[in-house]
């Protein structure tokens, strides 16, 4: 028996499709711990995300966490639920359409573009699968994750190499490995906070929270914590910002190890003390907002910050889908799709030709 994916129907007369697809991090199907345990079993097993013994971790994932933290976690997605679901959920499925659209008006043909996430649902192998079976025969594939990590984007692109090996006809493969320093990115979180200093005026401080990963990943090569600090500066810059203007921290630390510093927790509660009138949050390691932008920044962070001492807390909003942001984003794809798109539209004009050729002769 073939241990291969099914192949989709060929033909010799169908033409071949580029296709795009943005991998996320996931999300539970609903707030509720029933939805939380399986999420979280599938994410917190990951082995580029937990680098610890396998049957230590598996003791404490399985005789402790499951059991604690999906009805801890449900309350908390609960609390950033929207009326059409999870807020990463919603976000990622905008700019898959909006990106889509963009793309269109811009003349690329024969593109297919869809999401997955890596743990949860739409998973990886089943928007592949779907893809193949539009006629797609070369992938780009986007994490979307602006810096590297190991336990984000690497994983993510393991997921692709999965699939890939099921599969007796694979397709062409291109990956986006990070945009940490693309201009257009830069560009569309400037606008962000730009527009955010508009309409409520430029707090005292301006502090950059990206997500946290254990300091022994640094140690051991994962560029991350560069391509962190280097999106901070570009943003500063492009803001106008002093040193003294900005801070850059990281947040969601996870178990008694220490993460790269400075936290963000312990950071707001500095700013607190220190009396602190005014501060503007961003995280720009997220494009969509979720559950660590929504409820561990924009509700605990605000608490953490004014029951230290501080005064007004204004969180901004992720790029979601901003259009400045969806357009950097159709520029990070037309940039590697270089070369395929031209083939893609040559095959078009030949196929186009010999119709019109049949259509005479006719």
């Amino acid at each position: 028996m073939s241990g291969y994916l099914p192949e989709p129907p060929f033909s010799h007369d169908s033409q071949a499709k580029t296709g795009i697809l943005l991998i996320n991090l996931g999300t539970p199907t609903a707030p509720t711990g029933q939805a939380v345990r399986p999420y979280l079993k599938q994410f917190l097993s990951d082995t580029r995300v937990i680098e610890i013994p396998k049957t230590v971790w598996w003791l404490i994932l399985n005789g402790i966490i499951l059991n604690v933290r999906p009805k801890k976690s449900a309350e908390k997605y609960a609390s950033i639920w929207s009326k059409d679901g999870s807020p990463l959920l919603v976000n990622t499925r905008k700019q898959t359409s909006l990106l889509k659209g963009l793309l269109g008006e811009r003349g690329m043909r024969n593109i297919v573009v869809d999401y997955a996430m890596r743990y949860g649902q739409p998973s990886v192998e089943s928007v592949i699968q779907n893809m193949r079976a539009q006629g797609v025969d070369k992938l780009l594939v986007l994490p979307l994750y602006p810096q590297y990590a190991g336990s984000s984007s690497a994983t993510a692109l393991d997921d692709v190499f999965r699939v890939l090996m099921k599969l007796r006809n694979m397709p062409e493969l291109r990956t986006v490995r990070h945009f940490h320093d693309d201009p257009g990115y830069v560009d569309a979180l400037a606008q962000q906070v730009q527009a955010h200093w508009q309409q409520n005026g430029r707090a005292e401080k301006l502090l950059m929270s990206f997500h946290g990963v254990p300091r022994f990943t640094l140690d051991k090569g994962d560029p991350y914590h560069c391509e962190c600090l280097k999106t901070g500066r570009l943003l500063a810059e492009r803001l106008g910002l002093s040193k003294e203007q900005y801070v850059v921290s990281f947040q969601s630390r996870f178990g008694r190890a220490e993460w790269l510093q400075p936290y963000t927790s312990a950071t707001l509660e500095q700013l607190g003390k220190a009396g602190t009138k005014s501060l503007d949050v961003i995280c720009p390691g997220f494009v969509s907002d979720c559950l660590e932008t929504l409820e561990e920044i924009a509700m605990e962070g605000k608490h953490s910050f004014q029951s230290s001492g501080g005064g007004e807390f204004r969180y901004i909003s992720c790029l979601n889908d901003n259009p400045q942001w969806i357009a950097a984003l159709a520029g990070i794809v037309g940039k590697n799709l270089q070369g395929w798109q031209e083939v893609i539209e040559q095959d078009t004009a030949q196929r186009q030709q010999r119709a019109q050729s049949l259509g005479a002769k006719s």
